[in-house]
């Protein structure tokens, strides 16, 4: 058995020389420099994560330092002993977010399915026009739907309730963008065929389109997961009781209550990095479907 490793071994340095020797030279300091230029993107994580484990003489040194010399997690003890104080329980916020991220995601991503199946492989009057309208919602901010989404919200009776947190974020024209992108690329001979063995429209959808774009549905996962976890409108327009807020508003005014003054300059550091880690963690797990949807967005 150790043979076999041994060997293995040899063959996998054997491969990466033979790819390093087939590049030029203008390849090799292209490589070189891309790596420069990833290790520099690396330092804003690393300074979240280094700020995080800082104890109070290193938050303040000046000039200040990124790497973290003298690591403790007492930051993270004052942000939960802060937090033990609370009149709702922090498990209720941390509840609250899961429910919340958890059904936007794959409401989105149903939305978003069902809104670019029929754009991309149904012919009927108005659908460029109908696409068109779609990709002019992207021009809008925030603040200009803000108003009436609140007064639709308080009208049909969503306020302080899980669907106040769900129903107005499962709009996202960019997840409508990228998924008919991406189903534009499946063959319409598979549909065809589909339907001539007796397959449903519905049947077509999940069992022939849904597994040949999964890279672009994992895409549009990650971008309302991110987009979801650090989100603080729902809790702020639509929330009114306490126990029906998330996390990251739960977060958020506890280090800007603590973050005016000195010594709350750690729980500030330590929240941080607190709703910084979901979505790095994802984004590790689901890079390969990201770069996938990115490689094959523009092929048809």
């Amino acid at each position: 058995m150790a043979e076999i490793q041994v060997a293995v071994k040899r063959m996998l340095r054997i491969k990466r020389r033979s790819r390093l020797h087939r590049m030029d030279r203008f390849q090799k300091i292209l490589v070189f420099l891309l790596t420069l230029l990833s290790l520099f993107m690396l330092l804003p994580i690393v300074n979240v994560i280094s700020r995080s484990l800082m104890p109070f003489t290193e938050l303040f040194i000046y000039p200040p330092r990124i790497f973290v010399r003298q690591p403790t997690f007492q930051n993270f003890v004052d942000t939960f002993n802060v937090a033990s104080t609370s009149v709702v329980p922090i498990t209720r916020f941390l509840f609250n977010s899961i429910v919340t991220t958890a059904g936007v995601v794959f409401g989105v991503i149903a939305v978003s399915l069902l809104c670019a199946y029929p754009l991309s492989k149904h012919l009927f009057p108005g659908r460029k026009l109908f696409f068109s309208t779609i990709l002019l919602t992207l021009m809008f901010i925030p603040e200009i739907v803000q108003i009436p989404r609140y007064l639709v919200a308080s009208e049909i009776g969503i306020m302080n309730t899980y669907l106040g947190h769900i129903l107005p974020l499962l709009a996202m024209p960019v997840g409508v963008f990228l998924l008919k992108q991406f189903i534009d690329q499946v063959p319409r001979e598979l549909i065809e065929a589909s339907k001539i063995d007796g397959g449903s429209e519905w049947f077509t959808l999940t069992r022939i389109i849904t597994p040949m774009v999964m890279p672009a549905i994992a895409t549009v996962g990650i971008l309302i997961f991110q987009q979801t976890w650090v989100s603080t409108e729902t809790s702020v327009y639509f929330m009114q009781q306490d126990a029906m807020k998330t996390f990251p508003f739960y977060l958020n005014t506890l280090s800007q209550g603590l973050g005016n003054n000195v010594a709350g300059q750690g729980v500030a550091a330590a929240s941080t990095l607190i709703m910084f880690m979901p979505n790095f963690i994802i984004f590790l797990f689901f890079q390969r479907k990201v770069i996938a949807t990115m490689a094959h967005s523009g092929i048809k």
